[in-house]
């Protein structure tokens, strides 16, 4: 009931502090055995008017005892609960980062971030109580009333029997609502992981929402969320409530059958005084582990639905990742490479593009023709991919992932700072760059001096870098990944949305670095592309047209069209500003 082999398999050394645990219970079981026991002869010596100060010494150094035990016992059990839960988390944690990382950078194309984040975080914690806390009494749960069986058959066998068939009606209470309690919290999980999905995507998107005034659309669209949630959780609630109520009903009309059939056996003469008072006592015992169970019921369908979510995860297919190294010679190819996001909506069709090694190569045209799909399948983001794709003359696919991020350096628009200071970021870059290789990379994209003025390589930085500007952030960006110093920098869009002053900078920094390492430059501005010694022409996700500038001026085609809306565009910028 409820005990998932392949999950208790998957964390196996949780097995023996499972197993410490049972048998800590077990013993305090005993203890308060031995202890009723000890009041019980007490009492009837007394009803017999022959107790004995030695009796009630002897009565007093057994419970005196058996509560040192139990105690000790208790910790015990909590420790070994700690344990075996400390050992699921740490486990299946890094089950689940191990399987990110064999995934690699493409996760996303099967996986949503918010639901490995709410898998990692919350259920993997419903599995700590689970294993801390469930498995552990389900096994006790079963020890328990067998113990009391064989010690109450010393003292009366038809008490005992009864007891005992009584138990089963509680586990057999809690199958009859099983199957509809896991459908349930199933339903519960996708919409707890639903909710905290649009939670996170308004939360990213509150300024956006803000600037549009959307945000009462969107918080319309979350109160309705959350309603939904609400509803499902009051459900589930009612479910746990009702199976509560019915595992009462069972282990209280048990132990009063218990012991009425005690009352009638000592009427009948067929046990004493002292064996009817044990009976009665130790009648709750026999339920009290078993109801225990049935309140942790709802924590093991959590468990077990944040493991099926768990499993959905480490169960993702793998693509096979490559183990050569990626060559010195750089050079890309790319042949007949198709791609697309979603059957029957191709983004790139038939794309035949050549980088060579130390080249400067840019890649243009309006947006949604496929340029930054071209630089995500290069860099292993995408994958599905048709056609050849290799770096070196090695095929993209046969590259470990390691290998392929050392070669090639990616730089976008909103390349992600992280919160911390500037030597943490840039210590990003190049794990063991020392202070001056760190500040002549911020002389080169002209950041020193800002810094300097500040608290220098430690000043601190908000999330995403939120206090800085935005042409700062990506001059810090530019100087990580100038640390990073690869043969092969690819620039999607690196100077989009910031201010005038940093994007000729950051320009002037690749250009300087197109010297010296193969640079692919993805740019809709086609003023930025002037100099670079081929020009790659995108269309529909084709490659239209290629050539240096000048070549695709006198073609007088897309690229031409593209370049005089362009100037037509500025020029007349600059004539209204005169």
């Amino acid at each position: 009931m409820m005990i998932n082999k392949r999950l208790i398999g998957t964390v196996s050394e949780s097995k023996a502090y499972i197993a410490g645990n049972v048998a800590l219970q077990w013993v305090s079981l005993a203890a308060n055995i031995a202890m009723i026991g000890a009041v019980c002869r007490l009492m009837e010596r007394l009803y017999q008017n022959c107790a004995s100060s030695g009796d009630m010494l002897l009565t007093a150094g057994v419970a005196l005892l058996a509560v040192v035990i139990r105690f000790g016992c208790q910790i015990g059990a909590t420790r070994m609960g700690y344990l075996s839960s400390k050992a699921v988390k740490k486990k299946l944690r890094e089950m689940i980062y191990g399987k990110l990382l064999r995934l690699g950078s493409a996760y996303k194309e099967k996986a949503q971030t918010s639901e490995v984040v709410q898998v990692a975080v919350e259920g993997v914690d419903q599995l700590e109580t689970y294993f801390g806390a469930y498995l552990p009494q389900f096994f006790y749960a079963m020890l328990a009333p067998l113990t009391l069986f064989l010690v109450l058959c010393f003292v009366n066998v038809p008490s005992a029997v009864v007891l005992l068939v009584c138990v089963p009606m509680i586990p057999i209470a809690i199958a009859a609502v099983q199957t509809w309690a896991k459908k349930l919290l199933s339903k519960y999980w996708g919409q707890y992981t639903a909710l905290g999905d649009t939670f996170l995507e308004n939360l990213q998107g509150l300024t956006t929402l803000k600037i549009y005034q959307a945000d009462a659309f969107k918080h319309q669209e979350m109160n309705e969320a959350s309603e939904n949630f609400r509803r499902i959780t009051m459900k589930v609630l009612t479910m746990q409530l009702n199976s509560i109520t019915i595992m009462d009903l069972v282990a209280y009309g048990g132990a009063a059958a218990g012991m009425i059939l005690a009352v009638t056996q000592l009427k009948a003469g067929h046990v004493g005084v002292g064996g009817c008072l044990l009976i009665i006592l130790l009648a709750a015992d026999f339920f009290i582990p078993m109801r225990q169970l049935g309140s942790f019921f709802h924590i093991a369908m959590n468990g077990m639905a944040a493991s099926d979510k768990i499993f959905r995860l480490l169960d993702l297919p793998e693509e096979k990742s490559g183990t050569r190294a990626a060559p010195e010679d750089c050079s890309i190819r790319c042949e007949d490479l198709s791609f697309a996001y979603e059957a029957g909506r191709p983004v790139l069709e038939g794309v035949n593009l050549y980088v060579p090694r130390g080249s400067f190569t840019a890649i243009v045209g309006e947006s949604g023709c496929g340029k930054s799909t071209v630089a995500s399948i290069l860099m292993g983001r995408n994958r599905g991919y048709s056609g050849v794709v290799t770096v070196g003359g090695v095929p993209l696919g046969d590259l470990s992932e390691e290998s392929l991020l050392k070669s090639l350096t990616y730089v976008s628009h909103q390349s992600y700072l992280f919160k911390g200071t500037v030597r943490e970021n840039l210590l990003m870059g190049r794990p063991d760059a020392g202070e001056d290789a760190m500040w002549r990379a911020l002389e080169q994209v002209r950041l020193a001096d800002f810094l300097r003025g500040e608290q220098g390589l430690d000043t601190r930085l908000a999330e995403k870098a939120s206090n800085l500007s935005g042409g700062q952030c990506q001059r810090l960006a530019l100087a990580r990944a100038l640390l990073h110093d690869s043969p092969v920098y690819i620039f999607d869009e690196a100077t989009s949305n910031i201010d005038v002053e940093s994007e000729n900078d950051i320009m002037a920094q690749i250009h300087r670095l197109a010297k010296t390492k193969t640079v692919i430059l993805i740019s809709h501005r086609l003023a930025n592309v002037m100099d670079a010694d081929h020009i790659d022409v995108m269309d529909g996700g084709r490659i239209v047209e290629s050539g240096r500038h000048e070549e695709l001026l006198r073609m007088g085609g897309h690229y031409a069209a593209l370049w005089n809306a362009q100037q037509a565009l500025e020029n007349y910028g600059m004539e209204s500003m005169s």
